[in-house]
């Protein structure tokens, strides 16, 4: 099963958004739960969807096993909470005064023991900076990673690099690190960069 970040995500009943993050397991490699976002303009609720759910996917679309509504219960993956500004308003001059808005806090919620992992995060060959998270190749059985597709290159020379999970040493928040320097990866397979995201 392919699971592509950034992709289009679709319920039984319609359209639901695109997927964000995928939570993983750093021991046993395996995805627990997608990340899904709205992409309604001033929707901040993206919801944390476990991975059992996706009915079937393809490289630019995800289905899931669950309406609309259901998808709009389940737990939601960034909290936000503001903190009150306790200054009091700030005079920019007479007789205007620019009132202080309360200060926003934003984390994930992620569940223990296990961290999420975006499109775009970086991969690191044993002697340095090689490419990006692209997307993840699952079994879908078992829920876990059997390939890690990276992106590397510039914009006008990108290609996917398959990794198999073999060649990653540990995966931590923001970035995966692999036990091949980049000569190592750049003998890996390469498939062609197929969508314009």
């Amino acid at each position: 099963m392919d699971i592509p970040l950034s992709a289009e995500v679709q319920c039984t009943d319609g359209y639901a958004g695109h997927l964000t993050h995928v939570v993983l397991n750093p021991i046993n490699r395996q995805i627990t739960h997608i990340v899904i976002r709205p992409d309604a303009l001033l929707s901040i609720v993206d919801h944390l969807v476990p991975v059992n759910l996706i009915a079937d996917s393809q490289p630019n679309r995800v289905r899931l096993h669950c309406t609309l509504q259901e998808l709009a219960g389940m737990p939601e993956f960034t909290q936000v909470e503001f903190l009150p500004y306790e200054g009091g308003p700030r005079v920019l001059s007479w007789p205007f005064a620019e009132p202080m808005e309360p200060i926003p806090l934003t984390y994930k919620r992620i569940p223990p023991g296990e961290l999420a992992i975006r499109r775009g995060d970086q991969v690191q060959a044993t002697d340095g900076h090689i490419g990006r998270v692209d997307e993840f190749l699952v079994d879908g059985a078992s829920g876990a990673i059997t390939h890690l597709i990276m992106r590397e290159g510039h914009l006008l020379g990108q290609r996917d690099v398959t990794i198999p999970v073999s060649s990653i040493n540990r995966i931590e928040p923001g970035a995966v690190y692999l036990t091949l320097n980049k000569q190592g990866v750049e003998a890996l397979p390469a498939v062609p960069v197929r969508r314009g995201k």
